[in-house]
C-alpha cells in the first residue's frame, strides 16, 4: 500500500481536503499553500463561505508566490482522490453543555462527514480535530470503514507544544531547546510527562523545582481554556493549525516522525480499543507504530483514568449514534 501511495504521489500534487472552513481549517489551509506542501480542498456546508476564503488566500498567493492551489467548495465530489483528509467541522462547547452534550452534536456531524468523504477518496490517511477529539477519532474510524492506521486524531502534538512553550517561558530558553510529551486525553485528564522532558539534554527536574514543574503542568492541562478566557469569544487556532500540519507534513512525506497523537491501542500501555493520545511514528501509511514510553505508578494510573472516561464516553455515543435505527434515521 505504501508503495501505491508513493506511487501516486510522484505523479501529482498531494491533494489535502480541509473540513470546515473555521478558524483551524483556515490557519490549517494556509500554512498548507504558504509551504507549498499541497494544494487544498477547502469544504464547508456554508454556501460562500470556502469559496470567499479560497478566493482571498488565492489573491494572497499572487503577493506572497504560492505553488498550490486551493478551492472552496460545498460539494464533496470536489474532495476525489485527497490524500489527506482533515476533519475540523463542529461545534464548541458553550456554557452550560457538558463533554457528553458536545458529542451527541458533533458526533452525527464527524461521522456524516466522513463517510462523505470517504467515499470519494478510499485510501486517504484521517486526521481529526473535532472535539472532542479522543471519542470524534473512534467514530470517525466506526463510520469510516478505513483500517485503524489510517486514522488518527491531532491534540499530543499540541498539548506537548503547549507544555514545552510554557518550560521554555518559564525558563526563558528557546522553545526549541525543549523536549517535552503529553499522553492521555484531549482534555483536563491529559497526562504531560515531566520527567520524560528535556531542555538541550537535560532533565527538566535539575532545572525546576517540583512546585513549578507542577505549575506547569497544570497550566498545560487547561491551555485550550485559557486562550479562550483571554480572547472571550472563539479559541486557539493557529497552534492547533500547526499541530495539524506537522502531521500532515510526516504523512505526505513519509517521514516516519515521532509524534504523540491520538492512536488506536490494542493492549499497548494495557489499554484496548480506544483512541487516545500516545507517541506514535507516522508516515504514508498513517499511524505505523505506537511506542510506549516508561510510566511511574502514578503516571499510569493518570492515563487509565484518562482513557476510563474515554471509553465511556465512546460507549454512550456509540449506543446512541451508530445503533441500528440512528444509522437508518
Amino acid at each position: 500500500m505504501v508503495s501505491d501511495i508513493r506511487s501516486n504521489l510522484s505523479h501529482r500534487n498531494p491533494r489535502v481536503t480541509v473540513v470546515g472552513a473555521g478558524s483551524v481549517g483556515n490557519a490549517l489551509a494556509k500554512r498548507l499553500l504558504d509551504t507549498h506542501l499541497a494544494d487544498v480542498i477547502l469544504i464547508d456546508v456554508v454556501a460562500g463561505r470556502p469559496q470567499g476564503i479560497a478566493l482571498d488566500l488565492t489573491q494572497a498567493g499572487a503577493v506572497e508566490g504560492h505553488t498550490r492551489q486551493i478551492l472552496g467548495t460545498n460539494n464533496y465530489d470536489d474532495t476525489a482522490n485527497s490524500d489527506v483528509i482533515v476533519v475540523t467541522a463542529g461545534l464548541p462547547r458553550k456554557p452550560g453543555m457538558t463533554r457528553d452534550d458536545l458529542v451527541m452534536v458533533n458526533g452525527p456531524i464527524v461521522i456524516e462527514t466522513v463517510r462523505q468523504a470517504i467515499a470519494r477518496s478510499p485510501k486517504a490517511r484521517l486526521i481529526i480535530v473535532t472535539n472532542p477529539l479522543d471519542v470524534m477519532t473512534y467514530l470517525a474510524w466506526q463510520g469510516s470503514g478505513l483500517p485503524h492506521q489510517q486514522v488518527m486524531g491531532m491534540a499530543g502534538v499540541l498539548d506537548s507544544a503547549r507544555f514545552r512553550t510554557f518550560i521554555a517561558m518559564e525558563l526563558k530558553v528557546p522553545v526549541a531547546d525543549v523536549s517535552a510529551l503529553v499522553l492521555g486525553g484531549h482534555g483536563d485528564l491529559m497526562v504531560p510527562l515531566p520527567n520524560h522532558a528535556t531542555v538541550s539534554g537535560i532533565p527538566l527536574a535539575e532545572l525546576l523545582d517540583e512546585a513549578t514543574i507542577q505549575r506547569l503542568v497544570q497550566r498545560t492541562q487547561q491551555g485550550g481554556a485559557e486562550i479562550v478566557n483571554l480572547l472571550k469569544t472563539g479559541g486557539a487556532h493557529y497552534a492547533p493549525g500547526a499541530s495539524v500540519y506537522a502531521m500532515v507534513e510526516a504523512i505526505l512525506g513519509d517521514r516516519h516522525r515521532i509524534l504523540p497523537a491520538a492512536a488506536y491501542l490494542t493492549g499497548e500501555y494495557q489499554l484496548h480499543d480506544l483512541f487516545i493520545g500516545v507517541p506514535c511514528k507516522i508516515g504514508a501509511q498513517g499511524v505505523e507504530s505506537v511506542l510506549e514510553v516508561s510510566l511511574d505508578a502514578g503516571q499510569k494510573a493518570a492515563l487509565w483514568r484518562s482513557a476510563e472516561s474515554v471509553q465511556q464516553q465512546v460507549k454512550r455515543a456509540m449506543t446512541t449514534l451508530m445503533s441500528p435505527a440512528a444509522l437508518a434515521s
